[in-house]
């Protein structure tokens, strides 16, 4: 049998080591999704601290998923737990600040907390957004919310 060359070694374990990260993301991103789907079964169940535990594990999984973070503040919400929701909330609005529905939900959750003038600011970075998404439906009832509540402030000064 004939020596290989040290060329073919080389190529071989760059082969290998390129199936192996493959299988190992493939792995990871099967598990994710397993979780994400069993939190979401929990929520919709009303389950809400197993969906918050569920949620939690997909985020120290991967931790760059704003879309489980903004249903982990979702959850921490329908709890009662406003300040940590708020904090979730917050942090998705810091790591992606184009993402309008963490504006909504924190205006929410700021509304809840009796925060007016926080919430409206935050309704109105909403807006802002979507109007440069060019997504009409949300603007216009964004637009009837925030109309309302300058109403209402107009009324109890």
């Amino acid at each position: 049998m004939s020596e290989i060359p040290s060329s073919s070694i080389f190529a071989i374990a760059v082969v290998i080591l390129a199936i192996a990260i493959l299988i190992y993301f493939s792995a990871k991103t099967l598990i994710t999704s397993n979780l994400f789907q069993e939190g979401v079964t929990l929520y919709q169940k009303e389950d809400y601290p197993g969906a918050e535990a569920i949620f939690r594990k997909v985020i120290s999984i991967n931790s760059t998923n704003d879309v489980v973070r903004l249903l982990l503040g979702d959850v921490l919400t329908q709890q009662g737990n406003l300040d940590s929701a708020a904090e979730i909330f917050g942090e998705v609005i810091n790591r992606s600040p184009k993402y309008a529905d963490a504006y909504l939900r924190l205006s929410n959750v700021l509304m809840q907390q009796e925060k007016r003038e926080e919430a409206i600011k935050n309704l109105q970075l909403a807006k802002d957004l979507l109007q440069k998404q060019r997504q009409t439906e949300k603007v216009e009832k964004i637009t009837q919310i925030l109309d309302k509540m300058t109403a209402r402030s107009k009324k109890l000064s």
